[in-house]
């Protein structure tokens, strides 16, 4: 399902799946709460990452993971 944002095309099953498979590892690494609530820094890492071209629901997943722990030990 493509969904038009601006002048924008993002394909949300993509970056859903994507989001779905970085959160549920974050979740059980204990990097991130055990909630239903969307983590936001999460899903604007993976729609950057998507917008720069990545495509693969796999890869984009393991760069967001990636990113996102780099970044909480910069901040932490």
């Amino acid at each position: 399902m493509l969904v038009e944002r601006g002048i924008e095309v993002l394909n949300v099953e993509v970056v859903g799946d994507a989001y779905a498979i970085a959160s549920n590892y974050l979740r059980k690494s204990g990097a991130i709460p055990d909630t239903f609530a969307t983590n936001e820094r999460l899903l604007g890492i993976i729609v950057k990452l998507f917008q720069r071209g990545e495509m693969n629901r796999l890869r984009l997943a393991n760069k967001a993971i990636a990113k996102f722990e780099a970044e909480t030990l910069v901040v932490a």
